[in-house]
């Protein structure tokens, strides 16, 4: 469905030094850098997935969705989505994809929320009857009626997101694009998000490409995730996979009888031991979880016991620092 092969994008950027006399020189001469945001990426996206493309700020990801949407021509390499090339068949490629750019509005700034829905209908020529239909779903499911009437700029930034994730789903498009959908949206909105796109990804088999630093959006919705750093796929597979090739520290936490003593096996650590808790850091890439559990149950009396993986951002960081990035 989607095929990306050697992508790469290479950005010509002015640069001069400060001051007055250094931008009349550049008036006359131009100095140039040259930036690889990307450097041949390759991936294949099936239908129906839930992808979460992952990386640090700068890392590409805006600009592989840019290529993808056709919005930008790469400096080499070839995309092809449901057959076509995005930037070269740009009007029949848009009927079929859904873009949110969370910095960007695709919203008209002045005028209330329904107008512009109601252009974007006439843009891509969506019937009146299933749009009504889609319409009056979007607002229950994103709880929008409270401000379809206002204008744009008077939105929250998390009023708008919702608006403008429902106006990019007004033409039912195969694919969706989300950069960043959950910004600034609060704890029930976030939810809401979710809610519909595993939704809209079961019931009508809509593709989606999530970017976000949000992991609670990726652990939430996706099981395939690719990681890019530097312009470079670094991962590309099963995010359970990640989590458990890049994570060797599982933390043990344990209430026992405050009046014995924690004895602890080798590759093991005690972070912190205080009033019967004690938390315990396990080098699970030396020692299962289970023996040093069992050992504990045996020279303990234990009331509870937790266990949890490093959170998804350390483990990221991580691999970040395994590439030198």
């Amino acid at each position: 469905m989607i095929t990306l092969n050697n992508i790469s994008q290479i950005y010509k950027v002015a640069k001069r030094k400060p001051g007055l006399t250094a931008a009349l020189k550049s008036l006359a001469k131009r100095e140039y850098t040259y930036v690889k945001a990307l450097k041949d990426v390759s991936f294949t996206v099936n239908k129906g997935e839930i992808i979460g493309y992952i990386g640090l700020n700068g890392a590409g990801k805006s600009t592989t969705i840019k290529i993808m949407s056709g919005i930008l021509v790469p400096t080499s390499g070839r995309c092809t989505i449901l057959g076509r090339t995005p930037w070269e068949n740009r009007i029949e490629h848009v009927k079929n994809i859904g873009v949110v750019f969370g910095q960007r509005s695709q919203l008209m700034w002045d005028i209330p929320v329904i107008d512009s829905f109601d252009l974007l209908r006439d843009i891509y020529r969506v019937p009146e009857q299933q749009y009504k239909k889609d319409l009056d779903e979007l607002i229950e499911v994103f709880n929008l009626c409270d401000f379809t009437d206002t204008p744009v700029r008077q939105l929250s930034l998390g009023q708008r997101m919702r608006c403008e994730i429902a106006a990019s789903l007004l033409h039912n498009p195969e694919i969706l694009f989300l950069d960043e959908p959950t910004i600034g949206l609060d704890a029930v909105s976030k939810v809401a998000v979710r809610n519909f796109i595993k939704r809209i990804n079961k019931e009508y088999g809509v593709t989606v490409i999530l970017t976000t630093h949000d992991m609670g959006d990726v652990e939430a919705l996706t099981d395939h995730v690719m990681l890019i750093g530097k312009g470079q796929l670094l991962y590309d597979g099963s995010f359970t996979e990640m989590k458990n090739r890049f994570n060797n520290t599982n933390i043990i936490t344990i209430d026992y009888d405050a009046s014995q003593q924690v004895e602890l096996t080798e590759h093991t650590t005690l972070l912190s031991n205080e009033n019967g808790r004690a938390v315990i850091s396990v080098d699970t890439g030396k020692i299962p979880v289970s023996n040093v559990i069992s050992h504990l149950s045996q020279v303990l009396t234990v009331y509870n016991i937790t266990i949890a993986s490093k959170p998804i951002e350390e483990i990221i960081a991580n691999i970040y620092e395994g590439y030198s990035i």
